[in-house]
C-alpha cells in the first residue's frame, strides 16, 4: 500500500518530528532570501479555515522594520507598566527583534459576520503558524512563536492597524540557526488516545 501514498510519509513524518522551537540568541545574524518567506507564508495561507473565512493576518518585519518593531514594543510596554516598570524587560523588548532575520506579527482578524465562533478562527491561525513551522524547518530555517511583551495588550492593535475584534497573538522569530537544534521528547501518544471502537 505504502507505493499508492502521494507523497513521501517517511520524510514528512521526520519533518514533524524534527520541527523545534528555536530562539534568536542561536540565530547567525543571516538574512532569509525575501522569497524564502514568502513561501513560507503561502503555504501558512493553505491551513484549513472554517467558513474560508482565512483570519490569519502576518505583518513581516525586517531591516529598519525591526528596529521599529523593537521601539514600539518597548515603549508601549515603558508606558503600561507603571511601578512595574523593569528596565531589563523593557531592552529585552527593543532589540530581541534585531536578532532575527525576520519577525512576523500573527493576528486574527475577525469576520463581522461572527458565523464562525472565535477560538475556531484562533485554531485556523494557529494551524497557519504550524504550517510556518514546518515549512521552516523544510528550509532549514530557526524560528519560534512566541506570545509576550505586548501580544495581548489592546492598545497594541492600532500598531497593526486591527480592528476592535481582531486580536494580535504573537511573534513568529525567523533566523538562520548556527547549528541544528538538539532532540526533541514526547510522551507516549499512547497516554494521550482513547480508542473507540
Amino acid at each position: 500500500m505504502k507505493e499508492s501514498y502521494p507523497f513521501d510519509t517517511d520524510e514528512i513524518n521526520q519533518l514533524m518530528r524534527e520541527r523545534r522551537s528555536v530562539f534568536p540568541d542561536q540565530f547567525s545574524g543571516e538574512i532569509i532570501p525575501q522569497e524564502i518567506i514568502e513561501q513560507l507564508l503561502e503555504n501558512a495561507n493553505w491551513a484549513p479555515t472554517h467558513g474560508l473565512t482565512e483570519p490569519w493576518r502576518f505583518f513581516v518585519f525586517s531591516g529598519e522594520g525591526l528596529k521599529k518593531l523593537g521601539e514600539f514594543q518597548s515603549d508601549l510596554y515603558k508606558k503600561l507598566s507603571g511601578d512595574d516598570f523593569d528596565e531589563k524587560k523593557y531592552e529585552k523588548l527593543r532589540y530581541k527583534p534585531l536578532k532575527a532575520s525576520h519577525v512576523i506579527a500573527i493576528a486574527m482578524e475577525r469576520q463581522e459576520s461572527g458565523k464562525i465562533p472565535e477560538i475556531e478562527e484562533i485554531e485556523a491561525v494557529a494551524c497557519a503558524v504550524q504550517n510556518i513551522y514546518l515549512s521552516a524547518t523544510a528550509y532549514g530555517l530557526g524560528g519560534y512563536w512566541g506570545s509576550g511583551g505586548i501580544t495581548y495588550k489592546e492598545e497594541a492593535k492600532g500598531f497593526f492597524g486591527l480592528g476592535e475584534n481582531d486580536k494580535l497573538l504573537g511573534f513568529f522569530y525567523l533566523g538562520i540557526p548556527t547549528k541544528k537544534a538538539g532532540g526533541g521528547k514526547r510522551k507516549p501518544i499512547a497516554e494521550k488516545m482513547t480508542w473507540i471502537s
